[in-house]
């Protein structure tokens, strides 16, 4: 999202403010769902470039919703102008490095360094020229008819994109633009380069799809895939940093090197040709992952713009203070409600922690807890978001277009697991409020719950939503029914929405999705090297000779393996990367795919909050003032429970709505006792505060009821009430090593 966060309300808001708002009473969210802008993303306030970029946006996003809506579009056609359309956004959007934090300047006059000249010339004759070709292709098709040009045009075009492109990146890279309302003439033709790339494949798509990544591809066909590929790592650069970009390469490093590798990474290697071309396919870049970010993501991003616009958003952050702002520990409470909601519907986890971060960890400052633990309470709570149904960040869409398994379906599996772990976040942030003696904030610094009550109709947009998931109809008319329940709710509001409002919500649409449509398109790399190499089915089956030996090893093999593919990723990335090598290898041990994927879709997600790379944690230590690495570690305890869940629906696949309903009840009351005692282990406060030795005790009885089983089950419950009667002082510790007799 984008926009600077405004600054938080409280009581001493003016009456004045408050009935401009609609709003009886204080305030404490307004704009929470804003973010402020990106380090290096620029900001253009009036003019002609600022009017066009927005009006690129707009139809970028238009464009989405009419093609889901009225008018289909060939699935490759439709995904290749999704993507090019993102890497043009992008490159418009964000600079190659970061900008000057001063106020937007547009008036100064295009400069350019004597070094870089050589860099312009080369950049605009390549891209120019390439350019120039493809235009002649198609004009020479749309005046004449001609199904194919001549020879001259697209046997001439590649080397030169490909200088040209290599020398704007050079430019964008050493030379870049600092003002932030400023573009850079290399970022220009970078957009231009993405365009040519889209109109060769366009012109070429029906023969592309018989002979990319066979021995039949051509040259021409290989440079167009090789400079969409070196864009799109760019592109993913810039909006996500180097941790995805730099294991994209190492795959496709792999895709060359098999040959001299050893053991399970041999393979018999593959010509450039044959590989980039294959990469720029619906095996690779034009699959699942961007099958997803062109449908799904795009859609519930536009859902959250709604939301934003019509200061929904804002509503369900004041109505989480109003009803448990007062409780102990209040603000941290209404950060795992406000937050996990927020999560849920905007897919990134980082993003949201800035978001309602911003409100929610100085409040929780204010109240006594530490700063390290507000920023991580506030990660937690946001990467807890991600698995939330129905929307669960996009993974759920992502989950039901690579396993097949019915969208219904995954929502209810994943019921239990989310409560299971909202249920532990919120005792563990309870358990401490108790420890440390903490109150609540004062009533009259609060909403007034009495009359957010009446303004309960702004949840109409997600009941819409949810009833429609569930009343059969698609995802795509679900999302959009619920985009027109926010306008209309909004009607009964302050903030109406009108045309001017609505392409406002389009045009932010666009500005939050850029960044998954990047990174969607740079996981499809690493998808497509895992197709073509095989490495994922010799993955399985060093997998199923761990299991062999022992399969709670090689269960927690490929749980690391998730969290180091996840680690510095967004999750929709991290779910997709994981999916495609690790889900199959558990598949193999017997598994069933929905346990499999949900298993490596929590670890992919909690790779956020996971240290070392945690960068949900370190958005929230950036906010709270605090070490961002202890930060991590105190958010991974906090969120342990995440760690937990996945073995629990391993050893009792009730746990995700799996068997008859007794056996649900039982598995999920019991579960709920060992998330209670395993908070309380952590927090070193049960019935009161826990010395070591007790500590080590409940948290064996919290991981004695992971496996479900009775026996387990029982001796949990026996130590959590043995230490129960102990902290009450109905026995001694004499008594309990007697009773263990």
């Amino acid at each position: 999202m984008t926009g600077t966060p405004q600054t938080p309300l409280s009581a001493t808001t003016s009456p004045a403010d408050l009935s401009r708002e609609g709003i009886e009473g204080p305030v404490l969210a307004r704009g929470v769902d804003d973010e402020p802008l990106a380090g290096n993303q620029r900001d253009f306030s009036g003019g002609l470039g600022a009017g066009l970029m927005i009006a690129l946006c707009i139809l970028y996003t238009a464009f989405h919703i009419g093609v889901m809506n009225l008018y289909p579009l060939e699935t490759w056609t439709y995904r290749l102008i999704h993507v090019a359309g993102g890497l043009v956004l992008g490159f418009l959007l964000f600079s190659a490095a970061s900008v000057s934090a001063a106020p937007a300047q547009t008036g100064r006059p295009l400069r350019v360094a004597p070094l870089e000249w050589p860099l312009l010339i080369v950049a605009a004759g390549g891209i120019g020229y390439a350019a120039a070709m493809i235009a002649y292709a198609w004009g020479g098709w749309w005046l004449t008819g001609a199904a194919r040009p001549p020879a001259f045009v697209f046997e001439t075009y590649g080397i030169p994109l490909t200088a040209g492109m290599v020398a704007a990146l050079a430019g964008a890279w050493f030379f870049p633009e600092r003002s932030r309302g400023r573009l850079h003439w290399a970022d220009i033709l970078l957009a231009v380069a993405a365009i040519v790339v889209l109109g060769y494949i366009l012109f070429n798509v029906g023969a592309l799809r018989l002979r990319a990544g066979t021995g039949l591809a051509q040259t021409a066909d290989f440079y167009a895939a090789l400079v969409g590929v070196i864009l799109i790592l760019e592109a993913t650069r810039r909006l996500a940093g180097l941790a995805l970009v730099i294991i994209a390469a190492i795959f496709i490093l792999y895709s060359f090197a098999g040959p001299y590798l050893p053991g399970f990474l041999t393979h018999r290697g593959y010509t450039p040709t044959r590989f980039f071309t294959y990469i720029y396919t619906d095996q690779g870049i034009l699959g699942d992952t961007t099958a997803v970010s062109s449908t799904y993501i795009i859609l519930f991003i536009t859902f959250a713009a709604f939301l934003q616009a019509s200061k929904v958003g804002d509503y369900f952050v004041n109505f989480a203070f109003a009803a448990a702002g007062h409780a102990r520990g209040g603000p941290a409470k209404v950060a795992v409600f406000a937050s996990g909601l927020m999560g849920m519907i905007n897919g990134t986890s980082a993003g949201n922690v800035v978001a309602t971060g911003s409100l929610t960890i100085p409040l929780m400052k204010r109240v006594g807890y530490p700063a390290r633990s507000s920023g991580a309470i506030e990660a937690a709570a946001s990467s807890g978001g991600q698995i939330m149904p129905p929307i669960m960040g996009a993974g759920a869409f992502i989950m039901a277009e690579v396993t097949g398994i019915p969208y219904t379906e995954i929502v209810i599996a994943a019921i239990i697991p989310s409560v299971l772990y909202f249920a532990s976040v919120y005792f563990m942030v309870d358990l401490q409020a108790l420890k440390l003696g903490m109150k609540g904030l004062p009533r009259n610094e609060l909403p007034v719950f009495a009359k957010l009550v009446k303004q309960v109709y702004l949840f109409i947009p997600v009941i819409i939503l949810i009833y429609a998931l569930f009343a059969g109809y698609s995802v795509i008319r679900a999302g959009t029914l619920a985009m027109v329940a926010a306008a209309v709710v909004s009607w009964l509001t302050p903030h109406r929405m009108g045309v001017t409002a609505v392409l406002r919500a389009f045009e932010l649409a666009a500005k939050m999705s850029i960044q998954l449509v990047a990174v969607c398109a740079c996981a499809g790399i690493i998808v497509g090297v895992i197709a073509l190499t095989g490495v994922g089915a010799r993955f399985s089956a060093l997998l199923l000779a761990l299991a062999a030996q022992n399969q709670l090893l090689a269960l927690f093999f490929a749980m690391c393996i998730a969290i180091v593919l996840g680690m510095g990723m967004p999750t929709t990335a991290a779910y997709a990367v994981a999916a495609a090598v690790v889900a199959p290898g558990l598949i193999s041990l017997g598994i069933p795919v929905l346990t499999a994927h949900f298993f490596v879709f929590y670890f992919a997600v909690m790779s956020a909050i996971t240290p070392p790379v945690a960068l949900a944690a370190y958005a929230g230590a950036a906010l709270s003032g605090s070490d961002p690495m202890r930060t991590s570690v105190e958010s991974f305890k906090i969120g342990l429970a995440a760690f937990v869940v996945p073995f629990m629906f391993f050893y009792s696949q009730a746990l995700l709505m799996q068997g008859d309903w007794l056996e649900i009840a039982h598995v999920f009351v019991t579960a709920s006792v060992g998330i209670f005692l395993l908070a309380a282990a952590v927090q070193g406060w049960f019935f009161g505060l826990l010395n070591p030795i007790v500590r080590i005790i409940l948290l064996v009885g919290a991981l004695a009821m992971i496996k479900g089983g009775l026996v387990s089950d029982l001796i949990g419950l026996v130590i959590g009430g043995g230490v129960l009667l102990y902290q009450k002082k109905v026995v001694s510790p004499r008594d309990l090593a007697h009773g263990l007799d």
